[in-house]
C-alpha cells in the first residue's frame, strides 16, 4: 500500500498547496496563470503551478500586490528572484499517514463560524501556525472544551487530491499532557479516512517534541520542506 501511494501520488505531495488550489479549493482560491494563493482571510500559503517557470514570480506579484507578505513552502522549483526580499526560513518537515489508528471521539465537538473568536484566541495563546478568520473554511475543526471553555483542538487545512493535511493542532497549557491532541488528531483523521482520503501533516524540523508524537501515532516523515516568509517588492 505505502510503495503504492508513492509511486501514484508522490507528486502531489510534492507541490500539495497549489493541487489543493487548483483543485478541491478551488473555491477559496485566487489564480493568476502560474501562480495561486488563498484568499488572506482564508490563509496566507501560496504556490506556483507544477511546471512554473521564472515568470510566475510576475505572475505571483500582480496577484498579491507590492508589498503584500506572503508564505511559501519550497521543495525545489523556481529560485526567489533577486528583489524579493525573504523575512524568514523555517525548516520543516511533511509526514504522511502510515499506521495511525483514526477513531471519533465522543467528546470531540466540531467547531463552527461562532466558535472562531475562541479558536483565534486559543491559536494566539498556542501558536500551532497560521491560522485566520476563514481558516476553519478549509475542513473540519474539532474541539474539546472543558467546563465550557476551548482548550485543544485540530483539523483540516491544505485538502489536495486524495490526501488531506491536518493542521492547527493544540492545547492549552493547562491542559497538556492529557493526551488531548492525540485523541483530536485519531478523530481528525477518522473524517478524513471515511471519505478516503490520506491523512499528511507538516511541522518545524525544531519541534521535535511534535514530531515524535506524530511518529508514535502512526505518521511517517516523506521529506523534508522549507517554510520561507516573502515580501512582494514594490517593482518586481
Amino acid at each position: 500500500m505505502r510503495e503504492h501511494l508513492e509511486s501514484t501520488r508522490q507528486h502531489t505531495l510534492d507541490n500539495p498547496v497549489w493541487a489543493a488550489l487548483s483543485g478541491p479549493h478551488r473555491r477559496v482560491a485566487e489564480i493568476h496563470r502560474q501562480a495561486a494563493r488563498y484568499q488572506p482571510e482564508v490563509a496566507p500559503f501560496v504556490a506556483m503551478a507544477d511546471d512554473a517557470d521564472e515568470t510566475a514570480w510576475t505572475d505571483l506579484a500582480k496577484l498579491a500586490g507590492p508589498g503584500v507578505r506572503l508564505r511559501v513552502t519550497m521543495g525545489g522549483g523556481v529560485p526567489i528572484p533577486a528583489g524579493w526580499r525573504v523575512q524568514a526560513q523555517i525548516a520543516g518537515v511533511q509526514l504522511v499517514d502510515v499506521g495511525l489508528e483514526a477513531v471519533p471521539d465522543e467528546e470531540a465537538q466540531v467547531l463552527g463560524p461562532a466558535d472562531v473568536p475562541e479558536m483565534l484566541a486559543l491559536v494566539e495563546r498556542t501558536k500551532p501556525g497560521p491560522f485566520r478568520q476563514r481558516t476553519i473554511e478549509l475542513g473540519t475543526y474539532l474541539g474539546i472544551r472543558r467546563d465550557g471553555a476551548l482548550v485543544a483542538m485540530a483539523g483540516e487545512r491544505v485538502h489536495p487530491p486524495g490526501w488531506t493535511e491536518i493542521s492547527a493542532v493544540c492545547t492549552d497549557d493547562a491542559y497538556r499532557g492529557q493526551g488531548l491532541a492525540s485523541r483530536l488528531i485519531r478523530a481528525v483523521a477518522a473524517g478524513i479516512r471515511e471519505r478516503g482520503d490520506v491523512p499528511f501533516l507538516h511541522a518545524s524540523a525544531e519541534n521535535t517534541t511534535a514530531i515524535r508524537l506524530y511518529e508514535a501515532l502512526g505518521f511517517e516523515l516523506r521529506r523534508e520542506v522549507t517554510f520561507e516568509a516573502i515580501e512582494v517588492p514594490a517593482q518586481p
